[in-house]
């Protein structure tokens, strides 16, 4: 398979190039890592988010848009197919690269991971990239600093001058966009922490809706959630049937029904001890290649309108 950076950066010069018309901006920093401003200081969209995306998933997954509706109110949705979904998926988009430094803090996603490939998905899938120029998402209110910068550069071994940091915020387009694109990430991760080997899911597809951006961080990382666990829907092609599809879906969780926000709050917004299980789609139906077909969970629009604001808006 060819470098997952080298795919991603071929979308970084378009995203560079075309910087005006998606509403986005770049910078250097001191130390000539590049800033892409995805959703800062800059609007951003709809279309800068698919790209965004694109560029996460290093060009091996398709998204798109279109109009739907949650509880009656027309919202756009997004949509994300992928034929490698152990690559696109699991070694680009998921979002688990915390840059922490004295003066930043973000979550990070994207192929830049692969260059590291410590987390146990790399040993699953046996992928490690090599290649002199990365993409990191880095999801966080402060703009990516020298030392964020540094840091991504020395775990991914590579010049600093060859790090591009996509910079959005959670409240933000982009960040709704490229948020509500993870469902079928997180079908694939989930299926793949039960045990099943992820080399044997052949296609993934998920969809959810955009969540309105709202003021702060907190209610957009609450909506985010939301859309994937509550307006979410996957569907997976694999190879080898399995004893555990129906717990791949949010449903599985005792937290279910409740609005993230409120479960966040309970947790006192430490992550860790949000039940895992509760991190998926609403809903899942998982094809096996010439055996049966299954279909667990259903999307809770209750929720969702309770979430986005949206109770006095479908009157």
């Amino acid at each position: 398979m060819e470098s997952l950076n080298r795919l991603a950066i071929e979308l970084v010069d378009e995203a560079l190039e075309f910087a005006e018309e998606l509403n986005i901006g770049a910078y250097e920093l001191e130390n000539e890592a590049t800033v892409v401003d995805f959703g800062l200081e800059f609007d951003g969209g709809i279309e800068a988010g698919l790209l965004c995306t694109e560029i996460q998933t290093a060009g091996l997954a398709t998204p798109g848009r279109d109009l739907g509706t949650v509880a009656g109110v027309p919202l756009p949705y997004v949509e994300l197919s992928t034929d490698q979904p152990a690559l696109a998926l699991l070694c680009a988009q998921k979002a688990s690269w915390e840059v922490t430094t004295d003066d930043f803090e973000g979550l990070g996603s994207g192929p830049a991971r692969a260059l590291v490939a410590q987390e146990t998905e790399f040993q699953r899938i046996g992928y490690t990239d090599a290649f002199d120029l990365t993409a990191l998402a880095v999801e966080s209110e402060q703009a990516p600093t020298v030392s964020a910068a540094e840091q991504v550069a020395d775990l991914a071994e590579v010049e600093v001058s060859g790090v591009f940091l996509l910079a959005f915020s959670s409240a933000s387009l982009v960040g709704s966009v490229t948020n509500a694109t993870r469902v079928a990430e997180l079908a694939t991760f989930n299926l793949t922490e039960l045990g099943y080997n992820p080399l044997d899911i052949v296609s993934a597809t998920g969809r959810a809706p955009v969540p309105p951006v709202p003021a702060d961080e907190e209610t957009a990382i609450g909506r985010a959630n939301d859309a994937i666990a509550y307006g979410g829907t996957a569907h997976l092609v694999v190879r080898e049937d399995f004893d555990a599809f129906n717990r791949v879906i949010s449903e599985a969780s005792t937290e279910y029904g409740r609005p993230f926000v409120e479960v966040f709050d309970d947790q006192g917004w430490s992550f860790e001890e949000t039940p895992a299980s509760l991190f998926g789609p609403a809903a899942v139906t998982i094809d096996v290649l010439g055996g049966p077909t299954y279909q667990y969970g259903s999307t809770d629009e209750s929720v969702l309108a309770t979430s986005f604001g949206l109770e006095d808006k479908a009157d």
